[in-house]
């Protein structure tokens, strides 16, 4: 009987024990409440129970006082039995709370940004619309003003040029020049163009621009650093070299393009037939397929984009690259069909491929830079485009190719 008892008594107080660790019941010594359940003859099953809840407990005031009755237990059981439902619930009741109150700035943020991306489009239609019209007003012009807003749009990009040599992601890794050097260099990259116009030639404007830009950074203050020379002959070399090119293509093609039909009903206060040069053709040709380039790999990348085209820029994929150039390819073919320049089709393939080649790693080049210097555009000039150089990029390299293919390859300049 007595081995009864005890057994039962200790599977008593084991199940008070699973109760209270189950419920996490923390009863204050102190507590008054508990002060008629507690009597004066502590058991010695309950002070064992009260040795193993104090080191089971990680906090200091939990454990279980002496001498708590069974009934007393049973009570507070009792009591926490019928607590537990409405805590439950009310915990219940919270999360959904806090689920609705975090699903609200989340849809808010949602069409912020909806919002965001359609003005941001906007912008970028208006005002690619504006530079487009602007830009074919130009290179229709020729000459003087051609050149002279090809001046201003290489000032802008140099100068955009060595404030991001000047960043802080270049510059934590080399010297970058002094800001009279850079001031200089742009000036000098400025005058390339016009230099080349009046002169005829480029040799003689980077030779000149390149001895004069030495000079400069030796006559510096302090011991000049092969870095600054290097950073101040690639701007000069980027900046200014590779966009004499477009007025060599533009202005010294000066032949006339007999076959074009447009050339015929265009206005003698324009500049009559004689404006029409292959010079002129081959500009508008190549400006056209580059916007195509890039129109078609965007949509073409957005909607079949899959594999991703090199580290150098991630947004690019081999899809959107394929898309931009059959779109070039493309567009160039049919103006060489409307403007009957150059006279075959598998010219007019070779010279769409050409252009694409040079928009698409022009465009990989400025984002070597850009990614190094540890930031997203070379500057905020042009609202929802960025800098002059994150417009310009496709079209520094492509003069040069351009003007090469015309000038070397084609026979008798494609007429």
């Amino acid at each position: 009987m007595a081995t009864a008892a005890a057994s039962c008594s200790t599977s008593y107080s084991s199940s008070y024990v699973d109760i209270f660790d189950k419920c996490n019941l923390i009863i204050p010594l102190s507590s008054s409440s508990l002060r008629n359940l507690v009597t004066t003859r502590p058991t010695t099953r309950f002070s064992d129970l009260r040795l193993r809840r104090r080191n089971t407990s990680s906090r200091p005031d939990s454990r279980i006082p002496r001498g708590i009755s069974g009934m007393g237990f049973q009570r507070i059981i009792t009591s926490v039995a019928n607590a537990q439902p409405d805590r439950i619930h009310a915990d219940t009741q919270i999360k959904d709370e806090v689920n609705k109150g975090n699903d609200l700035p989340v849809n808010e943020d949602s069409v912020a940004e909806i919002q965001r991306k359609a003005s941001q489009l906007k912008k970028r239609v208006v005002f690619g619309l504006g530079i487009g019209i602007s830009a074919g007003a130009v290179v229709l012009a020729g000459g003087w003003v051609f050149t002279g807003a090809l001046a201003a749009v290489v000032f802008v990009g140099a100068r955009e040029y060595f404030e991001l040599v000047r960043s802080r992601g270049i510059a934590a890794g080399m010297t970058p020049p002094p800001r009279y050097v850079s001031r200089v260099c742009s000036v000098i990259c400025a005058l390339m163009p016009i230099w080349t116009l009046y002169f005829g030639q480029i040799d003689i404007s980077v030779t000149s621009a390149a001895f004069v830009l030495v000079i400069t950074l030796l006559l510096q203050r302090g011991s000049p650093r092969f870095a600054q020379l290097s950073s101040a002959m690639f701007g000069l070399f980027y900046c200014g070299y590779l966009p004499c090119f477009w007025v060599k293509l533009r202005c010294g093609l000066s032949v006339p393009a007999l076959n074009t039909k447009v050339a015929a009903a265009w206005p003698i206060l324009l500049g009559g037939q004689t404006q029409w040069t292959v010079g002129l053709v081959a500009t508008l040709i190549s400006i056209s397929s580059i916007i195509a380039a890039d129109t078609y790999a965007f949509v073409g990348g957005k909607a079949f984009g899959r594999t991703p085209l090199t580290n150098i820029s991630p947004k690019k994929t081999w899809e959107g690259a394929a898309a931009g150039l059959g779109g070039c390819i493309l567009t160039t073919v049919l103006l060489s069909k409307i403007l009957s320049w150059p006279g075959s089709v598998l010219s007019a393939v070779a010279f769409g491929f050409l252009n694409f080649i040079g928009s698409l790693f022009g465009d990989l080049i400025e984002s070597v830079i850009k990614r190094d210097a540890g930031v997203k555009d070379s500057g905020s000039l042009i609202p929802g485009h960025g800098g002059i150089l994150d417009r310009v990029d496709s079209y520094v390299f492509t003069g040069a190719l351009a003007y090469s293919f015309v000038k070397t390859i084609l026979r008798l300049y494609g007429v």
